[in-house]
């Protein structure tokens, strides 16, 4: 006669060992709360408000609940419009282009023939080390036609270009942020080349295949997910563009106090018009999350 043995019953985890993993998720937990979702309900709490006046000019003033008045009060300003399709424009040409200058560069340091490679690692990536404000103050004296030595070059040579100008500003704040950025989306690419299993690309040189056929048909998809990641950060980064803008405003009147989003919802608090702040801020935020999202949810069509 067999006998039928019961399974060995599993041992549970005990309480401490289960929450371990979640313990792990402090350090980030708490500063996200609090610098991230608080504020952010804050923005939207006080968007459903607006500030009344009660007994005339000189009457006190308190704040009234006036649910969605404020977003429609925003989506009716002409500025709204103007300033997302203006930075739509600035994302559409300037994105891609850095993007591409981050990925070449990353390349040519990854490569087998490459030289002095953290010399050059450092020096793309000094630019980003540059506070804003400074790098927009630095561009600023470029492009001033009363200041600049690449103006008085340009004028020597016969060629008249205002890039202070309505029709060139915006691509003067583009150069400023592709000179900022290439080199950090560059370090995040070349981290990810510098992943892949050398085996690869030796494997791939027996076959016979040369430096442009690894680059583009092994290193560029295998590295696909930085791509990504370089890329949702820069649709994010782009939608809060402000500190060009804002340098750049002092010193040619083709910058605007309405310019970007960002700015616009900078001017309205400086106004005292918080409710309206608070509700153009979180409709950027919105518009952020849904392009990001459609950005990957693209992207990984493509991928699969």
């Amino acid at each position: 006669m067999t006998t039928i043995t019961a399974p060995p019953r599993t041992r549970r985890k005990p309480a401490r060992q289960a929450l371990a993993p979640y313990a792990f998720l402090v350090p980030f937990l708490i500063p996200f709360v609090l610098f991230t979702l608080v504020p952010v309900g804050y923005a939207f709490w006080q968007s459903l408000h607006k500030t009344e006046r009660t007994g005339g000019t000189f009457g006190q003033t308190h704040s009234v609940f006036a649910g969605f008045e404020q977003y429609a009060a925003v989506v009716r300003e002409p500025f709204f419009s103007d300033s997302v399709l203006r930075v739509g424009l600035f994302a559409v040409v300037q994105i891609p282009v850095m993007l591409l200058l981050a990925l070449v560069l990353a390349l040519l340091l990854d490569s087998t023939v490459a030289r002095l490679k953290r010399f050059f690692r450092l020096v793309y990536f000094v630019p980003y080390g540059i506070p804003g404000v400074v790098a927009a103050l630095m561009w600023a004296f470029l492009y001033d036609p009363r200041l600049s030595p690449v103006v008085d070059l340009m004028k020597s040579a016969g060629t008249q270009v205002d890039l202070l100008g309505s029709h060139l500003i915006l691509f003067s704040i583009g150069n400023v942020v592709t000179w900022t950025y290439t080199g950090y989306n560059m370090l995040i690419l070349y981290s990810a080349l510098q992943a892949l299993p050398a085996d690869i690309e030796e494997a791939a040189r027996v076959d016979g295949a040369t430096g442009w056929t690894i680059a583009t048909r092994i290193k560029i998809p295998l590295i696909r997910p930085a791509l990504v990641l370089t890329g949702v950060f820069s649709i994010i980064g782009t939608f809060q563009l402000f500190t060009e803008p804002q340098v750049f405003r002092s010193i040619s009147t083709s910058v605007t106090s309405t310019y970007t989003p960002n700015l616009a919802a900078y001017s309205l608090a400086s106004g005292d018009n918080y409710s309206e702040a608070a509700a153009l801020s979180v409709l950027l935020a919105v518009v952020t999350f849904l392009l990001s999202f459609a950005f990957l949810r693209f992207t990984s069509r493509r991928q699969g």
